[in-house]
């Protein structure tokens, strides 16, 4: 039976969004996986008749996503600011470094529409952040071995025939990925990182942040905080860590008279990378409308903030967040 461009394009549909969240996972950046995802749509209709039925349709698209990842050497190794220089006040203006392959975020709220009936749960310690920066530090084909058998569950001969290799190869592989994997991951992930959404705690938490923050209280703020925080801010190079600097950033923020005050804040609470988040909008002098400004997201450690990261994006309407708001 031909296949016709509009019936391939429906069956390849349905996996669109789960093959999104397994591109983001290989190149860390959603805007890559939305253009690899394309690419792979195109190789599949371009081989459509290579597709033989041995494999489920589903492990096919997979097999030419991955190799469409692993091929394409031009996209480099994502970052975030702490991996690039210590820590440290800026001087001088802030410059923001649009020329970096950031790390970017992926909203849960679209995250939510890859779990299709076959595909496997996504799972907050498979895309947090801590996760994707440590999984950069594989090597491509390290990296697909590892998300094929320890995120979605892939057998050792099926991911040998999605990779043409073998499973000894494999399973070299992945014993040569796990250990470079813990190296780059936070020493207490594994208390830190349940499977399901945001605790009770962490938006408890969260709200007391946002009522310090009303209040204009710096010192407030910090004592959410462990001592050892890291606040980072890509598209900014520099990084800040513990809580002195902490406080001091949150009082150049807050003080009508400060350094870095920008005018008037709100936020959303939200998440990211199943990771609890805030939208933050911001009300500059003049304007009545509160406006998208960036996304926090904290990592959160036995009741404090362990880590933000601070994203400056506005595109809140893929979000699924409001576009703006007026002052109350």
């Amino acid at each position: 039976m031909t296949v016709t461009e509009e019936t391939f394009a429906a069956q390849a549909e349905q996996y669109r969004h789960e093959l999104r969240v397994h591109c983001y996972r290989m190149l860390g950046s959603f805007d890559d996986a939305e253009d690899m995802v394309q690419e792979t749509f195109l190789r599949a209709w371009r081989r459509r008749t290579d597709f033989e039925g041995r494999s489920s349709f589903r492990a096919w698209l997979y097999k030419i996503a991955t190799n469409a990842c692993i091929d394409d050497v031009r996209r480099p190794q994502r970052v975030l600011p702490h991996q690039l220089e210590p820590a440290s006040w800026p001087t001088g203006e802030a410059i923001a470094r649009t020329d970096l392959p950031w790390l970017q975020p992926y909203p849960d709220v679209l995250l939510d529409r890859a779990e299709e009936p076959d595909a496997a749960v996504v799972r907050r310690e498979t895309i947090e952040l801590a996760f994707l920066i440590a999984i950069q530090h594989l090597p491509a084909r390290q990296r697909a071995v590892l998300i094929l058998r320890d995120v979605l569950g892939w057998s050792a001969k099926e991911t040998a025939d999605l990779l043409d290799s073998t499973v000894a190869s494999v399973n070299s592989a992945l014993q040569r990925a796990r250990p470079v994997l813990r190296e780059h991951l936070p020493p207490r992930r594994t208390e830190w990182a349940p499977t399901g959404d945001p605790s009770a705690e962490e938006q408890a938490l969260l709200k007391k942040y946002m009522d310090a923050w009303e209040r204009a209280d710096s010192a407030g703020i910090a004592q959410l905080m462990h001592e050892d925080i890291r606040i980072t801010m890509p598209p900014y190079p520099f990084w800040f860590e513990g809580r002195v600097d902490a406080q001091r950033i949150m009082a150049a923020n807050l003080d009508p008279d400060g350094d870095t005050n920008r005018g008037d804040w709100r936020f959303i609470p939200t998440t990211v990378n199943r990771q609890p988040a805030l939208a933050a909008y911001l009300r500059v002098p003049g304007d009545d409308l509160y406006r998208p400004f960036g996304i926090d997201v904290f990592r959160i450690e036995h009741g404090l903030i362990a880590e933000m990261t601070a994203f400056e994006l506005t595109d809140f309407e893929r979000l699924g967040l409001p576009t703006h708001f007026a002052s109350a």
